[in-house]
């Protein structure tokens, strides 16, 4: 499909391909676990829905307002856990950082935030079993997604 397409530096046509048509996003309004994760420093977030059948992921769907390297991670995250069991999904985080090669630290809690909001909507769900009356499961992110300015930078406006 991106055949005639010059490649953005260190980008794989996979990711091209989740970039610009990004799977499973949006809302899962049946969803039986909702989880969000939060960057209180720049407000970014990712909604991670979830919809199980035991431990098998039926359905998912994520949202957020972040950038395109948390819309490209969203997308290949979620069409990797999509029909496999928990337990697989646990471990598909590692499988990603693999299938990601190096990141800069920026991408680094991109992929982070994703992987958090899904564990939040996990455990949303795991809360509800318990009779908890939890409509999501929000979970801080420790590292902000915010780049540092480097020394002599100027904040142009």
């Amino acid at each position: 499909m991106f055949e005639n397409v010059k490649m953005p530096e260190g980008m794989s046509p996979e990711a091209l391909e989740h970039l610009m048509y990004p799977k499973n996003y949006g809302k899962l309004d049946d969803a039986d676990g909702v989880g969000v994760a939060l960057d209180e420093k720049t407000k970014e977030y990712v909604i991670f829905y979830t919809n199980l059948d035991g431990d098998i992921i039926k359905d998912v769907k994520f949202a957020t307002n972040g950038c395109q390297d948390t819309v490209v991670i969203g997308s290949m995250f979620t069409e990797m856990i999509l029909g496999n069991d928990t337990d697989y999904a646990q471990k598909a985080v590692q499988k990603m950082h693999d299938k990601l090669g190096k990141l800069s630290a920026q991408q680094q809690v991109c992929a982070d935030i994703v992987f958090t909001a899904f564990v939040a909507s996990l455990k949303n769900r795991e809360n509800k079993e318990q009779g908890e009356d939890e409509e999501l499961h929000v979970l801080k992110m420790k590292e902000s997604c915010e780049v540092p300015q480097e020394e002599g930078e100027k904040n142009v406006q």
